[in-house]
């Protein structure tokens, strides 16, 4: 009875732990899968400003022999360099991040693995087999209680006629002392 509680409750723990866990992975899910999404869409920034700066490069060498559109492009430069080291700078960030998240999910799932090693389904089985297993074993044992009651009943029995022949063979032999001959002296 107990162990059917135990179960009862590691049932509902686990029900209230997966209610209460899984909104937390599908959101931990959906930021992955954003961070995911802005990387990519990161990446694909840097490589539009990898572009944006080649062909800016390409445009000073053209441009190199007039001194102030020389100027002009190394400030253009100067520029494009700090938003390439600040986007490069955010892309760690956010690469960091997503470390960080892919670890806390990476724990939430082994949480979850954990969890699913109580599996009831397969709890469900054992108890129904156990069940079914004492349900014998009762039978079996209300039958031997059947039958050592009988052989107690007629073990009593026996004892009550065995007490009855000695009685009668004790009747008997003194029966047969009033026959015998110093009985016949006495008289």
């Amino acid at each position: 009875m107990l162990t059917l509680n135990k179960l009862e409750k590691l049932m509902e723990m686990e029900a209230k732990l997966r209610d209460e866990y899984q909104e937390q992975l599908e959101g931990k899910d959906k930021e992955i899968a954003k961070l995911t999404g802005d990387k990519e869409a990161l990446a694909a920034r840097v490589e539009e400003l990898q572009a944006t700066i080649n062909t800016q490069l390409e445009t000073i060498s053209s441009l190199s022999g007039k001194a102030s559109d020389t100027k002009a492009m190394e400030n253009r430069n100067r520029e494009l360099h700090n938003r390439s080291e600040n986007m490069k700078e955010e892309v760690a960030t956010v690469k960091a991040r997503l470390k960080a998240l892919q670890k806390d999910l990476a724990a939430e799932r082994t949480e979850l693995a954990a969890l699913k090693k109580f599996d009831p389904d397969r709890m469900r089985k054992n108890l129904d087999a156990n069940k079914r297993k004492l349900a014998e074993k009762t039978k079996v044992a209300e039958q031997l209680q059947k039958s050592y009651n009988q052989s107690k009943a007629e073990n009593a029995r026996l004892e009550q006629r065995v007490k009855e022949l000695e009685a009668a063979q004790a009747e008997a032999e003194s029966d047969s002392d009033g026959d015998s001959p110093d009985s016949q002296a006495a008289a």
